[in-house]
């Protein structure tokens, strides 16, 4: 990808590119909101949804870096990610529809039959793994390394703000009924991924030389899963720690989470822009480091004023770390192992969330903030490491 000194980040097709972040966004909201509804509509207890979240994403563990390594290979050989990209989206639009369907037209199911809900649940997952690292990793082709930052700004701000929005609708999406977010979901992945790949640049030609695989270290890729996995139960850890500190009601809790999201949305262009001038890794070790003591901060001065300055504070650190998560992982492995590194910061980021569905329950706000600074720092630790090995 050639870029001019006037055309250092493509925009167009960041937007191309956002738009299908913020239809993934979009279907996991929906998806967590009916879990539980949907299991007991089949009579299986609710709690089998925590249960049934971290397989899949145990699954995607798997799934992520392999989808990423595969289309890698595909970029090499038709010049183009779009075939894994085409089908993963496909497949999981079409399973997202037939979740609700199910659930529709399959009441009274018994026995082998009623499993079936399950099986399509932990396959729509699995559809969604296959596109996701082939997709955002098309981020390193859109901007040039130094402006990779700014140019992740603008995912950091869609999926902000569907996470801002989604506790204020919930209760009018449960009301509506499954069929409805569903169908709406699944229409919304279909017309991003269409979306992009109607401002795509052209296919590069396909290499008939087959050259070899570059070789890659894998040290890099320890680097990015660790990176990811801090990250991803530090930032569920402190979601979950505000509220639980501060005894918040429901309403209070949305607000202050809210909060946060909002901030992000806010700051998201803003810190791209700082994190072009500064650098990305030491932009994401700020963040990292701000949200640690923000969430220390919490502990030692439990007081819902001072909660909302931290959660705004906290927003605006986030905002440097998740615009900088995917040019962090960019930055770590050759331009042909795009696929692959974006998947291994995404499996980094699976892996965080099921050891955070395993041990929430089992954590009080004190020790869950206390165990998310120190993953934050831990997180901070990889990137500083990953950086000074460069």
């Amino acid at each position: 990808m050639a870029f001019s000194s006037r055309r250092s980040v493509l925009w167009v097709q960041v937007w191309g590119l956002a738009a299908v972040q913020g239809s993934i966004a979009l279907t996991w909201v929906i998806y967590n909101l009916f879990l539980p509804q949907l299991l007991s509509q089949f009579g299986f207890p609710r709690t089998l949804a925590a249960g049934l979240l971290i397989f899949e994403n145990l699954l995607a563990a798997i799934m992520e870096p392999l989808m990423g390594s595969f289309s890698d290979r595909t970029q090499r050989w038709l010049g183009t990610r779009f075939p894994f990209i085409a089908i993963g989206v496909i497949l999981a639009a079409s399973l997202f529809v037939a979740i609700p369907a199910i659930t529709v037209f399959g009441q009274g199911w018994a026995g082998a039959a009623r499993w079936s809900l399950p099986i399509v649940l932990v396959a729509w997952s699995l559809a969604m793994a296959i596109f996701r690292s082939p997709a955002l990793s098309l981020l390193g082709r859109y901007a040039f390394a130094t402006r990779l930052p700014q140019a992740a700004s603008i995912l950091t701000l869609v999926g902000a703000v569907t996470g801002a929005v989604a506790p204020l609708v919930n209760d009018f999406l449960l009301k509506l009924g499954a069929p409805i977010p569903f169908t709406a979901g699944s229409l919304s992945l279909l017309v991003a991924a269409a979306a992009l790949r109607a401002v795509n640049p052209p296919a590069s030609p396909a290499n008939t030389a087959k050259p070899p695989t570059p070789p890659i270290a894998l040290l890099p890729l320890v680097f990015i899963f660790g990176a990811g996995a801090g990250i991803s139960i530090g930032f569920r850890l402190m979601m979950q720690a505000f509220p639980k500190i501060l005894h918040a009601q429901p309403s209070s809790a949305s607000l202050i989470l809210g909060l946060i999201f909002l901030t992000v949305a806010i700051t998201a262009i803003p810190a791209g822009t700082f994190a072009v001038r500064l650098g990305n890794q030491k932009a994401m070790l700020i963040g990292l480091c701000v949200m640690a003591i923000g969430l220390l901060l919490l502990l030692a001065l439990p007081y819902p004023l001072l909660a909302g300055l931290l959660a705004i504070g906290i927003g605006a650190a986030f905002s440097l770390v998740s615009n900088g998560t995917i040019p962090f992982a960019l930055s770590l492995v050759p331009a042909e192992k795009a696929g692959l590194g974006t998947g291994m910061f995404f499996s980094g980021g699976a892996i965080g969330l099921s050891l955070f569905l395993s041990i929430a329950d089992n954590l009080d706000g004190t020790i869950g903030a206390m165990v998310g600074a120190m993953a934050f720092l831990l997180a901070a630790g990889l990137v500083a490491l990953a950086g000074n090995g460069r």
